[in-house]
């Protein structure tokens, strides 16, 4: 009896859905229900994406019948009818097209006088467009009690086209949406505590495992989030762009994330190089998929990427089986994981062609999914921590044994560490005095050597002298016989005018006489010749007392104390001294400026100039040899804390790879015999000592500036300088 009534409950139940279906009507009958548009789905396909409503209304032959709306990407105009009947008391209700990922919708009825009313929606608009503060396309709708109306929906779309249908009242569509809210709410509160927590873990250890695990998170939120029309509801409201590629740009950066988590979790570089070379091509594909949707070819672009993200799971999951053989514990927890996941995506897509119903379980599927792999994830990271800290116990205990082994090791090397101590000890003492003596004897080779460079400076000095004392003396010397001739012929001249004087002649006969005496010695040319080789002489001697009142200056005497100075002074008795090194061969240029006298040792700063303008004299010399065009510009000027000094010549400048080694004691260029190396170290130990600077720029073949600053004021510690 009891099979006899189940069997009429199914024979009616089946008559029912047939009277039902031939019907094509939806009889919306319960306001506190959302009723869902399902299993009278019609829908034609406009590849020429042309067609009109009123076109679309006259081909009812044309339209295929479906238990759900579902398409695969596309760029062609998907159309859908539906007839409903309002059986309510009230006419106000609500068309819901539960998929956010539609890029256009738009929704046409006729009106009480057969005009075609359209209302639209897409990512192309903002979101504030919308009719509802909802992430789904709800339209509004107005149907009388016991009115039917059919209804036109144009829907373009590139990504897969899966849209559950329910019609409702506001309430009730606000309701369904709230309990969706609490659950994604729900989703969304894991996710980001999953992302904080593992996020400060990483902060602590700095490993890269977690790292990419926030990513990984992060990203399979935001495409979750995008999926259901959160992120276009409150991540990019004012941004249509955003909203219409977020489908293929957010799960690349999902991809990429997944494909970085794989690498550093499973250690694939060290277990599997192989396969790790197949998790690049992975990321390279995604990123030409990317391009791809970004230069408008997106359906081409979204196909791609659900094809990577599949094949992607299932090479992951091979991977992490491979990795489990090599006995790497975490990888099992990976493994489970993915395949949860994999396992949660079969119920998405059986639930997608109808085999399984749409409910509040399988319309977050994809979450539960994501939220199983994330924690089966963590897990196994937590994992890799007691992974971690074994074997840090492990080596700890090693390292305890080897430290009580060291312990007696060392005990027993301490007696014989201590014997062989007191024996190195008299040897370092017999070192230290042998050291000891070396220094000393360093020190007073350096000292020669000093007073050798300063004594090659004399001889260039006393050579300079030499040659500038014996021209004027010279001049002097031969212009001393010319003078006595002239003087003799002149008081020769004087005797016999003198003769004439005295004698008994008539004035006209002395006139005579006198006249034809001063023509016959021509005394105004010899008075012309007597003063100039008077001015000839003194010139010589004033040459002379030059270079003598140079010199004094140059060989001021240094004592303990600190002496007013004059820089240009010393400047231009140096020039003085070295003008026989100088010659006409070489341009000096001075442009000295009016300087107050600062406190230093004069003797050695006289010093320093004269082995800095003698070096560029050297370098000039050896770029023009004997010809001209050698320059040697003097600059000095002040400010209100230094004194500064630029010398620069236009000689054959620096290396650079010496430049550093210029003022190192013995440094040298110069041939064997020609100098010591101490002329540059004596400048800088000198300048040092008086707190100041040098400083060289120099370019090869350009010629060398030396720029010195000295400061005003007196430093307590020069006397502590000295050498």
């Amino acid at each position: 009896m009891k099979f006899i009534r189940c069997s009429i409950f199914v024979l009616f139940c089946s008559l029912w859905g047939a009277v039902f279906a031939q019907t094509n009507t939806y009889v919306f009958a319960d306001r506190n229900r959302l009723m869902p548009l399902d299993g009278k789905v019609k829908l034609l396909t406009d590849f020429s994406n042309t067609l009109s409503v009123e076109e679309v209304s006259k081909q009812q032959d044309k339209f295929q019948q479906f238990t759900m709306l579902n398409k695969r990407p596309s760029s062609a105009t998907v159309w859908v009818h539906l007839s409903l009947k309002n059986n309510t008391e009230g006419d106000s209700l609500y068309l819901v097209l539960a998929q956010p990922s539609i890029e256009y919708v738009s929704l046409y009825k006729k009106d009480d006088a057969g005009n075609w009313q359209m209302r639209e929606l897409g990512k192309y608009k903002k979101f504030s467009a919308r009719y509802l503060d909802n992430p789904n396309y709800i339209f509004p709708l107005s149907i009388r009690h016991g009115e039917t109306r059919d209804l036109y929906l144009q829907i373009e779309s590139k990504d897969q086209l899966q849209v559950p249908m329910f019609v409702g009242t506001q309430k009730m569509v606000l309701n369904w949406e709230a309990t969706r809210a609490i659950f994604f709410g729900i989703y969304c509160g894991v996710i980001l505590i999953m992302i904080a927590y593992h996020f400060f873990i990483f902060l602590s250890t700095r490993n890269q495992a977690y790292f990419s695990y926030v990513l990984f998170i992060a990203f399979v939120g935001l495409v979750q989030i995008d999926f259901q029309g959160y992120a276009f509801q409150f991540l990019w409201p004012e941004s249509p762009w955003m909203a219409l590629n977020s489908s293929f740009l957010l799960p690349i950066g999902s991809g990429l994330a997944t494909a970085f988590m794989v690498k550093k979790f499973l250690k694939t570089r060290f277990y599997t190089p192989e396969l790790d070379k197949g998790i690049n091509f992975y990321i390279v594909l995604s990123i030409i998929a990317g391009m791809i949707g970004l230069f408008g070819y997106k359906e081409i672009a979204v196909l791609v990427l659900q094809t990577l993200a599949f094949l992607g799971a299932i090479y992951a999951i091979i991977i992490a089986f491979v990795v489990i053989r090599k006995h790497y514990r975490p990888a099992r927890f990976f493994f489970i994981a993915f395949l949860a996941f994999l396992l949660c995506i079969l119920i998405f897509v059986l639930r997608n062609f109808g085999f399984i119903p749409y409910n509040l379980f399988t319309s977050y599927i994809l979450e539960i999914g994501s939220v199983i792999q994330t924690t089966l994830l963590s897990f196994a990271l937590a994992d890799q921590i007691n992974v971690y800290r074994k074997e840090k116990e492990i080596s700890q205990e090693h390292a305890l044994r080897v430290m009580a082994e060291n312990e007696r090791i060392t005990k027993e090397q301490n007696i014989l560490l201590e014997e062989e101590v007191k024996k190195r000890t008299t040897e370092l003492q017999q070192s230290n005095e042998s050291l000891e003596i070396a220094v000393y004897d360093l020190k007073h080779a350096q000292k020669q050597l000093v007073e050798a460079e300063k004594l090659a400076s004399l001889g260039v000095l006393t050579a300079g002298i030499a040659h500038e004392i014996n021209n004027p003396i010279n001049f002097v010397s031969s212009n001393v016989r010319p003078l006595r001739r002239d003087i003799t012929i002149l008081f020769t001249a004087l005797t016999e005018i003198c003769a004439i004087y005295f004698s008994p002649l008539s004035e006209n006969e002395k006139r005579e006489k006198v006249d034809k005496i001063l023509s016959s010695f021509d005394i105004e040319e010899l008075r012309i010749e007597i003063l100039e080789l008077i001015e000839g002489i003194e010139e010589g001697a004033s040459r002379t007392t030059s270079i003598v009142k140079s010199l004094r200056i140059f060989s001021h005497e240094d004592g303990k104390d600190l002496k007013p100075y004059d820089i240009n002074k010393g400047i231009t008795s140096t020039l003085a001294i070295l003008d026989s090194l100088i010659n006409d061969t070489i341009d000096v240029t001075l442009d000295l400026g009016t300087l107050p006298p600062i406190e230093c040792f004069p003797g050695k700063m006289n010093q320093s100039f004269m082995n800095m303008l003698s070096n560029a004299v050297a370098a000039i010399k050896q770029k023009f040899g004997s010809e001209t065009g050698g320059t040697i510009h003097i600059k000095t000027y002040f400010d209100e804390n230094s004194v500064y000094i630029s010398i620069k010549d236009n000689g054959v400048g620096i290396e650079e790879e010496i430049k550093d080694k210029i003022y190192d004691p013995f440094f040298t260029t110069q041939d064997v015999g020609e100098g010591v190396g101490l002329g540059l170290s004596i400048v800088y130990q000198t300048i040092t000592m008086h707190g100041g600077t040098i400083v060289t720029n120099s370019q090869v073949g350009e010629g060398t500036e030396f720029l010195i600053e000295l400061p005003w004021s007196r430093v307590d510690s020069f006397q502590d300088r000295l050498p």
